[in-house]
C-alpha cells in the first residue's frame, strides 16, 4: 500500500482562484493515484485563514461535492505562517507526506511528481525552488533576490529562491512540531531541522488571478520577522557599531586637542549639531532593534496558541476499502 499524500493550501481571500486551483489539484492527485505513487486516502486540504470573502463557504462546497478535497477553519486570521503551520501539524495525523502550496497557482504542480520520487528515495523534506524568474518586473525581482541575500547576510539561513512550496515527512513534521516559538518563519525553521533534503526546480507562474497576499510591505515585515526571531546577528552589529563609534570619538578628541594647541580652534556649530543628530539618531535606532527583541521574548513567555481551529472537514474512507478499491483500480 502507497502512502498518503496530504496537500496543504493556506487561503486568505481566494475566492477568484479556489475553482481552478482545487480543479489542477485535484487533477493531479488522481493522476498520482493512477500511476500508483499515492494512496486512495490522500487529500487536498484548504486552510481558511478568517478569509473575509467567501472562500470557506466554497471550500465547504468542494468537499461535499467531492471526498479528495478537505477544509481547516481557523477561528480568526492568524497570517500565512500560523495557517500554513496549521495545514501541516493537522494533515500529519493523517498522512504519510505532506506538500504545501499557495494557492495563487504560481507554484508548478507538475513538480510533485519529482517530489515524491525524491520522498521514496529517502528524502524527508524536498523544497520547490524557482529556476529562473523572467516573468517578474526588474523592480520584483531585484526585491526578491535581496530578501535572501539579505536574510542569509544578518543570519537567518534561507534557501535561495524558495518560498513554502515543500515536501515534508511525518518524521520531519514531528520534528517541526518541537519548534514552540510563536513568532513563526518557516522558511527559517525547516532548514534547521536538518534530515536527509533534496530540491526540485520549476519555472514560477504568473498569479492566475487576484492580488498578492505578499506586498512589498508584507515582504519587508516577513524579512523583518525570519530575521530577528532566528538570529542575534542585529544585535551584534550595534554591538561593533558601538564600539567603531568610541573609536572615531576618540581620534576626534585626539584631533581636537591637537587643533586646540596650533591655535586653530574654531568654534563649529553645524558640525555639533550634525554630530547630535547622527549619535542621537544611531541610539534611537539601536533601542528600536533591541526592543523588537525584547517584544519577541515577550510574546513567547505568554505561550499564546498560534492558531485555534474552528472546524476541520475531512472525509476518510476505512483501511479495508481502501485497499479493495486500490485492487479493482489495479486491475
Amino acid at each position: 500500500m502507497k502512502d498518503i499524500l496530504y496537500i496543504v493550501v493556506p487561503c486568505y481571500n481566494e475566492e477568484e482562484v479556489l475553482l481552478e486551483t482545487s480543479k489542477r489539484l485535484e487533477e493531479k492527485l488522481n493522476q498520482l493515484i493512477r500511476m500508483d505513487m499515492i494512496s486512495l486516502e490522500s487529500r487536498i486540504v484548504f486552510v481558511n485563514d478568517g478569509s473575509k470573502d467567501s472562500t470557506w463557504d466554497m471550500i465547504e462546497s468542494l468537499h461535499d461535492s467531492n471526498p479528495l478535497i478537505s477544509g481547516i477553519n481557523l477561528s480568526k486570521n492568524r497570517g500565512h505562517q500560523n495557517a500554513l503551520l496549521a495545514g501541516l501539524l493537522t494533515s500529519k495525523e493523517h498522512a504519510d507526506l505532506v506538500i504545501s502550496m499557495d494557492a495563487d497557482l504560481q507554484d508548478d504542480i507538475n513538480a510533485v511528481d519529482e517530489m515524491i520520487e525524491k520522498y521514496y528515495q529517502g528524502c524527508d523534506i524536498v523544497y520547490g525552488v524557482r529556476s529562473a524568474r523572467e516573468k517578474d518586473t526588474m523592480f520584483k525581482r531585484f526585491t526578491a533576490q535581496s530578501f535572501y541575500k539579505v536574510m542569509n547576510m544578518l543570519g537567518a539561513k534561507v534557501v535561495y529562491n524558495h518560498a513554502d512550496y515543500r515536501l515534508m515527512s511525518k518524521k520531519a513534521l514531528e520534528g517541526l512540531e518541537n519548534f514552540k516559538e510563536v513568532n513563526l518563519f518557516l522558511r527559517g525553521l525547516v532548514p534547521m531541522l536538518g534530515f536527509k533534503t533534496d530540491i526540485v526546480t520549476y519555472e514560477r507562474s504568473e498569479r492566475f488571478a487576484g492580488e498578492s497576499k505578499y506586498p512589498l510591505k508584507k515582504m519587508f515585515a516577513l524579512a523583518f520577522e525570519g530575521i530577528t526571531s532566528l538570529s542575534t546577528v542585529p544585535i551584534k552589529m550595534i554591538t561593533r557599531l558601538g564600539i567603531g563609534i568610541f573609536f572615531i570619538s576618540i581620534l576626534m578628541l585626539i584631533y581636537s586637542v591637537g587643533q586646540y594647541f596650533r591655535g586653530e580652534t574654531v568654534v563649529g556649530w553645524s558640525s555639533l549639531i550634525v554630530s547630535i543628530w547622527a549619535i542621537g539618531g544611531l541610539i534611537l535606532f539601536s533601542i528600536g532593534i533591541i526592543g523588537e527583541y525584547i517584544g519577541k521574548v515577550y510574546l513567547e513567555t505568554k505561550n499564546r496558541p498560534r492558531f485555534i481551529i474552528d472546524s476541520f472537514i475531512n472525509t476518510t474512507q476505512p483501511k479495508e476499502q481502501t485497499e479493495q478499491d486500490q485492487t479493482r483500480q489495479r486491475v
